[in-house]
């Protein structure tokens, strides 16, 4: 196989400062429409193809990794790659960026900014969507070449895409990289072996130790000091962070665990939860920040921004913990031939994954007609023929679709 750009050995300094990450993501946070799957196309746009941060399999290495994780799997990512870049200062600027534009938008429509929902508004919204469906295709095709390059990664590629589709997305995605892993390190021959990572692993392991032993003592025993103190706050704070500490299968799927976390309890009315809910799915950005609408429109006290801050917080503390505790340890055991051939197959199941990704929620959710079909083939020929970059494409596609209803 030929090495692509991004296959090249990297070059460039291996430190940025927090603010040039903060930037960077801000940006991302703002244009990053359609879901875990394209934001993961976003990524890897910037950071492998433009930057030249990261490597194609370094990139795939950490999405999979990612997917064995809890908790928001995009924005994990980026928490990993500002760890990468700047450190942890480099982790908390990434994933502030990325997250600040929906967590400001949902806090909005929390306290009634429902512009969005207006025709016009509606029509761009749609070309975001679009928008998002070129994104993810085109990330699919790319790494698909680059990661899938025999007959043997393709099936493991096509047999994971089934299984996300026949079980969903939880179960399907899951059960994909543990059976691809197995099947890496077994059948995979030594020629298919991927280079290491060109860049080192951040962290060590007493840092490791220190995130699992934090993790576990916050998801015991918060739960247990609320019930004690009787506090709202803190109840808050551990009720979304138990959310964020189990859930498995990314932001689609903590949408309807939050509806049996805060509707029960009489914090939110279902109507306006599914108000919320709507407006997630049409902005920028991690789907976790839902959590800002609930905890601004809730009930309980405090509300508002307060309770906003609590609950952002307490639902994406437990990525930076698990983050923090998996990226040392995934560095030493990617040393060793077999976990690296292991690493081959669950890179083809993530090309596999994103693909069922690019089908639901993707394509069912943007594309429902001829005129929708014809923007996203001509987002993929500005993304992929004209070389735009993909902001670019996606404030394009926008405006073409308000422009042709």
């Amino acid at each position: 196989m030929q090495n692509t750009e991004s296959d090249t050995p990297l070059d460039l300094p291996t430190h940025s400062s927090p603010w040039t990450l903060f930037c960077i993501f801000l940006r991302l946070g703002l244009t990053s429409f359609g879901g875990p799957a394209a934001h993961l196309g976003y990524f890897r746009d910037e950071f492998v193809k433009r930057r030249r941060w990261l490597d194609e399999h370094t990139f795939s290495d950490l999405v999979a990794l990612c997917q064995f994780l809890p908790g928001p799997g995009s924005s994990q990512v980026g928490i990993a790659i500002g760890r990468f870049r700047g450190g942890i200062a480099g982790a908390l600027a990434a994933w502030l960026g990325f997250t600040l534009p929906s967590v400001l938008l949902m806090v909005a429509f929390a306290y009634g900014f429902t512009h969005l929902a207006e025709a016009n508004g509606l029509h761009l919204l749609r070309g975001l969507k679009l928008a998002a469906v070129a994104v993810v295709a085109q990330a699919v095709w790319s790494m698909g070449r680059t990661l899938c390059p025999d007959r043997a990664r393709v099936t493991i590629a096509v047999a994971s895409a089934i299984a996300v589709i026949v079980l969903g997305a939880t179960y399907g995605q899951i059960a994909s990289i543990v059976v691809a892993g197995v099947a890496g390190a077994l059948l995979l021959k030594s020629s298919t072996e991927v280079p290491r990572a060109p860049l080192g692993m951040p962290g060590t392991k007493t840092g490791a130790a220190i995130c699992l032993t934090v993790f576990g003592l916050l998801l015991f025993g918060l739960p247990a000091a609320a019930a004690l103190l009787h506090a709202y706050p803190l109840d808050l704070f551990a009720a979304f962070y138990r959310v964020g500490s189990l859930v498995f299968g990314g932001g689609h799927v903590v949408l309807p665990l939050l509806e049996a976390v805060v509707v029960p309890r009489g914090w939110l009315s279902t109507n306006s939860f599914m108000a919320g809910y709507g407006a997630a799915q049409a902005i920028p950005g991690p789907l976790f920040t839902f959590a800002a609408f609930l905890g601004a429109a809730s009930t309980g006290y405090p509300a508002g921004i307060t309770g906003a801050l609590i609950a952002t917080v307490a639902i994406f503390l437990p990525s930076f913990l698990l983050v923090g505790a998996a990226l040392p340890l995934w560095g030493e055991l990617r040393a060793f031939a077999s976990m690296r051939r292991a690493m081959a197959g669950i890179n083809a199941a993530v090309v596999g994954i994103l693909l069922a990704a690019l089908y639901d929620p993707v394509w069912t959710s943007a594309v429902h007609s001829g005129r929708d079909f014809a923007l996203v083939i001509v987002a993929l020929a500005l993304l992929g023929w004209w070389r735009l970059p993909s902001w670019a494409v996606v404030l394009l596609t926008a405006l073409l679709a308000w422009w042709v209803v």
